[in-house]
Order: C-alpha cells, then structure tokens, then sequence
C-alpha cells in the first residue's frame, strides 16, 4: 500500500490545511540559531507547545548563548523555566549541555547525530529536531503526533518512535523528510486530534484507513480496576 502513496501529495493536502508554526519552527525563521534549537527541544519535553515558547523567550532574554547558561546560576535557571514543567531536570541538563558545548565545541552545537545523542539529556527525536530546524540535514524527528499519525494513517505498524522512524525512512523519499516533522506536528495539534480527531474537514479524510489500535490499547490500559 505504501509504495502506491504519493507522499508529496499528502504533505501538500496537510499543509495547506494547516495554520500557523510551532516554535521551533518560528525560531528557525528567525535566525537559524542551532543552540537555541537544541535548548528549546530540551524544554518542549512533555509540555505544550506553548509552554516551551515561554520558558524559552524568558531564558534567552536573560541568558542567550552556552557560555551565559553555563555559568548561570541553577536557581534563576529553574525560575525562568518554571513553566515548561519538570523545570528542576531541565534547567540541570541545560546548564550541564551548555557547559559541555563550552569546554568540548567551542561554543557550538555539533551537527553529527552521535554526538548530539551523548549529550545530556538529548535522544533521537531532540538531535534530530536539531539537525532539521537548524542546520537543514536530512532526518525525521519522530515526537508523539509523527509517532501516532504514521500509525492511524497505515504509513507504519509500529510500537515505538525509533521503529517507527526507521519504517518512515524506509518509505518517505528522502527529500521530504525535513518537512515531515513540522507539518504533522500541526496537523496533529489542529486536526488530527489524538481524541475526536476533525475527521469533516480533514484533507485526508477519503483515503485515510482510520487506525486508532494505538488510541485503543491506550485507553485499555488506562481503564479503572473494578473491585
């Protein structure tokens, strides 16, 4: 079946159903300011959207490169990111990153995905958001909308987002894989909701297989213990 898609089509159909950017899309548009890309992936981590594009304006105001953030104090690191949630971890593994990208990179962000991956606290999808939105390489940041989005729309079986990034790669055409993230992230925040998706005004809604086995083996999961 997937061979048959035509996945620039769809894309297309997506972005043009689509309205608005998420932030690091916004900061790649700015200034490609990789740095700032890797910070803001580390602070989006189980948060809204929203949430991450506050506590990153209210750091960079404050503190705007590795240097700053490395020899920041912890405490006024946790306040200015308070509200990206998990604030404590976060603002440690920011100050520990910017200290390393100091001593080890001169102040860079490395543009290899291995050693973007040892840094602290950055896995798959946050080196590969990096790679993306600020140095334009080729990859596919799997977050929980490309994860649940490749499943319902019958691209991948899967069960985890490095499975499902490595079926991706097996099918997208490779010049499509820097749009992928930012146009289902959209599309999973305004139309394919993870719960009473917007099936009616989807562009997608005619050949779209329609598989929430995902969202059902959730909800079992979550379902009360009756005693």
């Amino acid at each position: 079946m997937c061979e048959k898609m035509n996945f620039k089509e769809i894309l297309k159909k997506i972005e043009n159903a689509i309205e608005g950017e998420a932030h690091l899309d916004e900061l790649a548009k700015k200034k490609q300011d990789p740095f700032k890309i890797l910070i803001s992936t580390i602070l989006s981590a189980r948060t809204r959207d929203s949430n991450t594009r506050k506590a990153s304006e209210k750091l960079f105001t404050r503190y705007n490169t590795p240097q700053l953030i490395a020899e920041a104090d912890l405490d006024i690191l946790e306040e200015l990111i308070k509200v990206s949630g998990f604030y404590k971890v976060k603002a440690a593994r920011i100050k520990e990153v910017s200290k390393i990208l100091v001593e080890e990179y001169s102040g860079e962000v490395p543009t290899d995905f291995e050693e973007l991956i040892n840094l602290p606290g950055v896995g798959a999808k946050t080196a590969n958001c990096v790679l993306v939105y600020a140095f334009k390489i080729p990859a596919i940041p799997v977050d929980t909308h490309v994860h649940r989005l490749s499943n319902r729309l019958g691209w991948v079986q899967t069960k985890k987002p490095n499975k499902t990034e490595q079926a991706l790669k097996k099918i997208l055409p490779r010049d499509l894989w820097i749009d992928l993230n930012r146009l289902l992230v959209r599309f999973g925040q305004q139309i394919c909701l993870p719960i009473h998706p917007k099936c009616e005004i989807c562009p997608l809604n005619k050949t779209c297989p329609k598989d929430f086995s995902m969202e059902n083996e959730l909800k079992k999961k979550k379902k009360p213990i009756l005693i």
